[in-house]
């Protein structure tokens, strides 16, 4: 069948090509369409019961999708009139912001910021700033003292009253139009309408929230594309020192790009957008091409050193390498679809849009470039360079193939055996999710980790929330067996060392029923009788979101210091232990809402799906080669290389504390797809000389002289071109970029040096 495609494709070349470049003229046209496509719901593990939790309750409590603006005076605190006016504009500012949700926003300047105080006859309140301030000396005072008896310190204002703080809740919609809310949009409005405006010699304002977070991931996303372009240029560069043609380096490089044109017009023509933590997808499909296009390249120049001509040695590389080269690239469409088991809308798009890109790659890799190169010729010059380079290899692949003898292949095997022990207990104890503070896709002195860390140290509830629903009968709040586990419960959450601060409501109503004694603090506690809980508990607003209108559930706010995975787990760990040991008939404890909330269902998911998409993986991959090479020892010696980088980049991980999280696993899961196309290309060619009868050694020379420069080149130059990434200005890129060069090379190292060890235990008759 493959020789009748290769009769038919080649003879008719120019019109093969001639449609090939017209739909490749389509997808550049369908490319200027593409938008970015971004969202905090498609961060979401939709299928998670936390996250149920968090839909059921977010008409009550409001969501997860918050801003908060911390405004500080440059000096002295914000107890004076020239703060407070300016501090007036921002929080009246803020209400316009796209999609604020204007019943939720909270600031000194909002009226559903009050105080209350004990006098004489009873209870005076107010909003903590009247709306008939005039920013006199004696108004000023009052806000102070009004300050001082609300509740609303270290959570609206700093414990050391240097910063005020506007907490902003985002809707999934924009209200003014009713269309899905731009995070990236939200972004731009918080600087150019907040921070550019209102910052100023005397006021220092810093924003956090998972709309800032993505803006500021787009605006480096513009450096990305320059790195990118940067990596392209280098492999260019690189491979022209292998390839001496700049006409056969630039076809491959071509035709790889083509490939990532098809990718992006695939996506816009289908409905699909690009997400920012997707942005690496179009190199990686780039970087797959250029792995391919190698192999066919170096097949083609090995042809005509033996002397043949280019179009014969075109012909010959379509015929030998299309059914390997197909069989790679359902392999990494298949582990790169594989990762749609994770159920987050986020990581099934990038699957689309990887899967996508590799099967774009079968027609413009292994169809078009076989036919570029056809049509070009290799001067004389050209064919003794590579004459020269070849014999100058030569003892490398001598040394590579004492490999497959009785002494190297074992001392091989116990290195790798050693190696897989060390690595897997490192492995083992690789974080589900964020292993370091802040956030992890910008470096420590990003200006949102420094923002966020700022928060978390001036105000007492942090910027990570955890929140817990307690789900209980109607009026609940009224019975003092439920908010008195409910007390209970929070004391305990208290006392975890990973958390900073907590809020619930029986907190609130003991403070009530001080007040409602002369506000004697001996009193500040959960009277038994119903009606004095009742009495305390109608004091609490249900805009306060501790309670709902029939008071049958209570969030328990849990405010984290940070949201390292430690953390997140150290605290659910205590919520469920005590749920456990704490049994009560109309009393749940039901996790969880809030930003932390999702991290922990997205921690969950994570955790759950990435062994069954290792073994889907594995099985696929396993079940093509299979068929390609219909040899259980064939697809052990294929599939063993990849396993062992597998627990190589997860032991590294652990090491350079990146924890396996929505961006990272991906990236550790694709690696298998990237690492088995050097082994299929190897051991098609290696099978051909066993088959023969050859023995072990000469027939793994004889492999490397045909494919081995092949692999050599695809890992030096592609992982020397993604590390340079290290110097990103995101974190993200920089993590991906050096993740993405240990796979490459390790993967290339272990294909060279495991298959011809593993070769020598499984083909027995083929030993010298």
């Amino acid at each position: 069948m493959i020789k009748t495609i290769a009769h038919f494709v080649f003879r008719y070349a120019y019109f093969v090509m001639a449609i090939l470049f017209a739909v490749s003229f389509f997808f550049a046209f369908e490319v200027s369409k593409l938008k970015i496509d971004a969202g905090f719901e498609k961060q979401l593990p939709y299928a998670h019961p936390y996250i149920n939790t968090m839909t059921q309750y977010r008409e009550e409590f409001g969501g997860e999708d918050r801003i908060f603006i911390a405004v500080s005076p440059k000096k002295g605190d914000i107890f004076s009139a020239n703060f407070l006016t300016q501090f007036k504009a921002i929080s009246d500012e803020a209400h316009y912001i796209s999609g604020a949700n204007r019943s939720w926003i909270e600031s000194l300047f909002t009226p559903n910021v009050r105080f209350t105080e004990v006098v004489d006859g009873g209870f005076a309140g107010g909003n903590v700033i009247p709306a008939d301030f005039d920013a006199s000396p004696e108004a000023v005072e009052q806000v102070r003292q009004n300050v001082l008896k609300s509740s609303i310190i270290g959570r609206l204002v700093a414990n050391d009253f240097s910063s005020a703080m506007i907490s902003l809740q985002l809707a999934e919609h924009n209200p003014s139009t009713g269309e899905k809310l731009d995070p990236l949009l939200v972004a731009q409005e918080l600087e150019k309408n907040i921070r550019e405006r209102y910052q100023s010699d005397d006021i220092e304002i810093r924003i956090i929230g998972f709309a800032k977070v993505l803006g500021d991931i787009a605006e480096g996303a513009i450096g990305v594309v320059f790195f990118m372009l940067g990596a392209v240029l280098l492999v260019t560069c690189l491979l022209k020192g292998f390839v001496h043609s700049w006409s056969f380096t630039l076809s491959v490089i071509f035709c790889s790009l083509i490939a990532v044109v098809w990718n992006l017009g695939l996506l816009s023509f289908l409905g699909f957008g690009l997400d920012p933590m997707s942005m690496l997808i179009p190199f990686l499909i780039f970087a797959i091409g250029v792995s391919h296009g190698i192999q066919i390249l170096n097949r083609v120049q090995h042809h005509v050193v033996e002397g043949g001509t280019v179009y014969e040695g075109a012909l010959e590389t379509f015929r030998v390498l299309f059914a390997p080269g197909l069989v790679a690239l359902l392999s990494d469409t298949i582990g790169f679809f594989t990762i749609r088991l994770i159920k987050i809308q986020m990581i099934q798009d990038l699957a689309i849009t990887a899967s996508l890109g590799v099967l774009a790659l079968i027609l413009t890799n292994l169809l078009l470039l076989p036919l570029i190169l056809s049509k070009l010729t290799l001067k004389k010059i050209h064919v003794e360079q590579l004459l020269k380079g070849r014999k100058q290899r030569e003892k490398w692949w001598i040394a590579l193939s004492q490999l497959s003898r009785r002494k190297a292949a074992f001392s091989m095997m116990i290195f790798v055996s050693i190696l897989v022990i060390y690595c897997s207990s490192m492995a083992q104890n690789l974080d589900i999710g964020d292993s370091q503070e802040g956030v992890p896709e910008l470096w420590g002195n990003a200006r949102y980790n420094q923002d966020t860390a700022y928060i978390t140290d001036k105000f007492s509830v942090g910027a990570d929330v955890l929140n817990v629903i307690a789900e209980s009968v109607d009026n609940a709040c009224i019975r003092h067996d439920i908010v008195k586990l409910m007390d209970k419960f929070q004391w305990v959450l208290s006392n975890n060392p990973h958390v900073q601060g907590t809020l619930s409501l029986p907190q609130v109503m003991k403070i009530v029923s001080a007040a409602w004694n002369e506000g004697h603090p001996k009193w500040q506690e959960l009277p038994r009788n119903s009606s004095s809980l009742g009495q305390a508990a109608s004091a609490v607003e249900t805009s306060t979101g501790l309670l709902n209108l029939a008071c049958n559930a209570m969030p328990i706010m849990i405010f984290l210091k940070d949201h390292k995975a430690e953390s997140i787990n150290s605290v659910i760990t205590e919520i469920k232990k005590f749920t456990e040991k704490h049994p009560h008939p109309d009393l749940t404890f039901s996790l969880a809402t809030g930003n932390v909330g999702v991290m922990a269902a997205t921690n969950d998911t994570i955790s759950a799906a990435q062994y069954p998409i290792l073994l889907w993986i594995y099985g696929a991959v396993g079940t093509l080669c299979l068929c390609l090479f219909r040899s259980l020892r064939a697809t052990l010696c294929v599939l063993a290389p990849l396993a062992l980088v597998s627990i190589l980049t997860y032991a590294l991980m652990n090491h350079l504390q990146i924890g396996l999280k929505t961006s990272t696993l991906p990236i550790a899961a694709l690696g298998v797809g990237i690492g088995v196309d050097y082994g299929i290309y190897i051991f098609s060619q290696l099978k051909q000389y066993l088959d023969r009868g050859e023995s072990l050694q000469k027939s793994f020379q004889e492999t490397l002289a045909v494919n081995g420069t092949a692999v050599l080149v695809t890992g030096f130059v592609l992982s020397l071109a993604v590390s340079t990434w290290s110097f990103s200005t995101l974190k993200f890129q920089a993590d991906m970029g050096l993740l993405f060069a240990f796979m490459l090379f390790a993967n290339m190292c272990a294909a060279l040096t495991l298959i011809p060890a593993l070769s020598y235990f499984l083909y027995p008759k083929n030993r010298a």
